[in-house]
């Protein structure tokens, strides 16, 4: 895979708290350059991205209900309206990780559904299932969840918990979801190799901050 094709399908992220504007300005013109998928930035940076890249392919990707997934139904719902107002293009929204575990599904999928629905027909949604927290039957169970509600596509991690993306994740969500749903891997994915065993598990898109640096490896032979 050369560097085009894999730089196509990154979410280039800053998601941390303390993120500043000069930091958001420079990942938007290396998301420029480089010709990543997207930006992925929390939701009040949404506008100013929006307008960073309003000339360019790169789309906006924003986060909802995060990092922890446990806002009301009601506030991811209106998050994710809020969001695509300002621009988002796509958003990554947490599921509420105690109701999978309560084995309240109806709820788990009640609540994807109104942010694919807020969604709908304006923006990609995918579902971030936070994978260190779940046990293999809890990850079948929110990846059939997410399929059933709608969303484009499942994610591991939001990469603020105990653990980030693995092979063996990415392999059953791939195996999960089948061959039409889009399965993100993010979270420790910071090297060429990483990328590339993600992409061969089954990953379509990776969630990194290493972006730069992956992408820097191709053009070093690695």
């Amino acid at each position: 895979m050369n560097k085009n094709e894999l730089a196509g399908m990154i979410d280039h992220t800053l998601l941390k708290p303390e993120a500043q504007k000069n930091a958001l300005e420079k990942l938007c013109k290396e998301a420029i350059q480089y010709n990543f998928a997207s930006v992925c930035i929390n939701p009040c940076n949404v506008a100013f991205a929006a307008e960073m890249l309003k000339k360019s392919k790169v789309k906006v990707c924003t986060v909802i209900g995060f990092p922890l997934g446990a806002a009301s139904t009601a506030v991811k719902a209106f998050e994710t309206e809020d969001a695509i107002k300002n621009g988002a293009q796509e958003v990554d929204m947490v599921i509420n990780i105690g109701r999978l575990k309560d084995r309240d599904y109806e709820y788990v999928k009640n609540d994807i559904k109104a942010v694919v629905d807020a969604a709908k027909g304006k923006a990609l949604t995918k579902v971030i299932i936070e994978t260190c927290l779940l046990t293999d039957e809890e990850k079948v169970t929110a990846c059939k969840l997410s399929k059933e509600a709608g969303a484009n596509f499942v994610k591991t991690s939001t990469g603020f918990s105990t653990g980030g993306a693995t092979v063996s994740d990415v392999k059953l969500m791939r195996e999960t979801v089948g061959k039409d749903m889009g399965v993100k891997a993010s979270g420790g994915v910071r090297t060429y190799e990483d990328s590339i065993a993600m992409v061969e598990a089954g990953a379509s898109r990776i969630g990194a901050s290493a972006s730069i640096k992956i992408c820097e490896e191709i053009n070093n032979g690695k």
